[in-house]
């Protein structure tokens, strides 16, 4: 049996329109999960939404409808957006769903059983916009001399009856996981910040509240519903089957949260905790990657500069902004984007180097062979080169991407394609076709040998895009093709495969009108 690998995204928060950001997060943990599929194991990748909380009331109130039917509106949007994305989850979970809230009142009563839930009162300040507390000490000053939280939302002073967690008893269990598992928290500069925060004591976290009652209900205390982010962070264990009743739990605990640097608190203090009390093992590794920014930009309403992800799908292609985001961006650290940082990185890239690479190479083969893939031909050490090369590139794709430096894989992946466009520059097959048709056949072999590797690598990334180049030459291996596998050219030219005129994979891109 293959082993398992359980990614999850943090699941969207649907008070609002799906943002590029949700893509960006969607999009990478999609082409990890694609490569861990390649890589022959058993795959379980879930997104969804978090559907409870104060923010969904007051967003319905200003919709003027049910919350329950916003959130399923809203959260049908979410899903449209991963769909139309092309994002290969196994499972988009929503938290209204009666299975997850068995799930969250399970692990209520286990915390419960381990002594570590109380009733008390809460006053403190309470951030609506984070769903978040923050202490005295966490405050800064706004410029009209309001109260912000250190993200710079707005806070207001709370005083309810509400259950609390003794976060306080897992300041020394989490420093330990942090010790023993460095992993735990990636990058190194939220580990760090992590550590630092946990260093510095933790209060006891209230976990219930009874202003509104949209949530999961406490077990046995009528009035109180959860507080959202318990309630959020158990979808990850509803998906594997917890308290094991759907038979999945085999995916537990989940290899990756990918989620954005400004919840890493939750995810990495707040969620172990819980897990330790409830008796359920931690997951093993918590990344958060850095905002996703608009021409240098925070994106806001108010500055008009969020952008649909639909749109940009639909102006440029959703490969092409798959490409685009995983390459451009250093993942971990914040990135930009904009319409003519798009054109132009896919059109050098894409277009230019490995469409340009495919296109000619198979369209010369249909024109000139009239679709026969060649024959041995004459082999010399300058084809051998190549293949190597290629090969060294997709390694290093592949090595990167183990370590989740995407952008870094994708560069190693592009040194391959720039190997093969040199070779053919200097090999020139169409003058070997009147001086040497040996030499040019072994010349069209490597290059198909060498696209069809590239195009295998890069399936993660683009994998419509990458799909058709394959079609094109008739390696309809997808998941777990060995990609150094010359045995495969050899049985596909004894079936008679014919490759037909291509039609462009990559066609140039161009600014959208009112761009630039």
């Amino acid at each position: 049996m293959a082993d398992p690998f359980y990614i999850t995204t943090a699941i969207s928060y649907p008070n609002g329109r799906p943002h590029i950001g949700h893509a960006y997060e969607a999009i990478a943990a999609d082409a990890i999960a694609r490569f861990q599929r390649q890589a022959g194991c058993d795959v379980r990748f879930q997104t969804g939404t978090d559907e409870h909380g104060l923010k969904m009331v007051q967003a319905a109130r200003a919709a003027d409808k049910p919350v329950a039917e916003l959130a399923s509106e809203m959260s049908g949007l979410f899903k449209a957006m991963c769909d139309d994305l092309n994002v290969s989850y196994d499972r988009f979970i929503r938290t209204t769903e009666p299975e997850h809230h068995a799930a969250s009142q399970a692990l209520w009563r286990a915390m419960e059983e381990r002594g570590d839930l109380y009733l008390d009162r809460y006053e403190g300040w309470y951030s609506v916009r984070d769903e978040a507390f923050y202490d005295e000490k966490e405050l800064i000053e706004g410029e009209g001399g309001e109260k912000l939280s250190s993200q710079g939302t707005p806070v207001e002073w709370t005083v309810e009856e509400s259950w609390f967690f003794r976060l306080s008893k897992y300041q020394q269990p989490l420093l330990d996981l942090y010790s023993s598992n460095p992993d735990f928290v990636r990058p190194e500069s939220r580990r760090n910040e992590v550590m630092r925060f946990v260093e510095g004591g933790l209060s006891d976290l209230s976990v219930s509240r009874t202003s509104f009652d949209w949530g999961v209900p406490v077990p046995g205390s009528p009035g109180h519903v959860m507080y959202v982010w318990v309630d959020a962070l158990t979808n990850y264990i509803t998906g594997a089957g917890y308290p094991e009743q759907g038979g999945d739990w085999r995916y537990w605990p989940a290899d990756l949260h990918l989620i954005g640097k400004d919840i890493v608190r939750f995810h990495t203090v707040y969620w172990p905790a819980f897990l330790m009390s409830a008796g359920v093992p931690t997951p093993k590794s918590v990344f958060g990657h850095g905002f996703l920014l608009h021409r240098g930009e925070k994106m806001s309403k108010s500055l008009g500069n969020v952008v649909d992800p639909a749109d940009l799908a639909n102006a440029f292609g959703v490969d092409a902004l798959r490409y685009f985001l995983l390459r451009e961006v250093s993942f971990g650290q914040d990135g930009s984007y904009s319409a003519e940082a798009i054109v132009t990185r896919v059109n050098a890239e894409l277009a230019n180097s490995f469409g340009n690479l495919a296109q000619r190479t198979l369209s010369f083969i249909a024109k000139n062979l009239d679709g026969e893939l060649p024959g041995v031909g004459k082999v010399g050490p300058v084809d051998a080169l190549l293949i190597e090369e290629v090969i060294v590139a997709c390694a290093g794709l592949k090595t990167a991407f183990e370590d989740l430096l995407l952008s870094q894989g994708v560069e190693a992946w592009l040194r391959g394609v720039f190997a093969c466009n040199q070779y053919i520059d200097l090999q020139a097959p169409w003058a070997l076709r009147k001086t040497d048709p040996e030499r040019m056949h072994a010349v069209l072999r490597t290059l198909v040998r060498a696209i069809r590797m590239l195009a295998i690598a890069i399936l993660p990334v683009i994998p419509e895009a990458a799909g058709k180049v394959l079609d094109q030459i008739g390696a309809t291996e997808r998941d777990h093709a060995a990609i150094d596998d010359e045995s495969w050219y050899d049985t596909h030219t004894a079936t008679g495969f014919r490759i037909a005129p291509p039609t462009p994979v990559f066609p140039r891109l161009e600014l959208p009108a009112g761009e630039g």
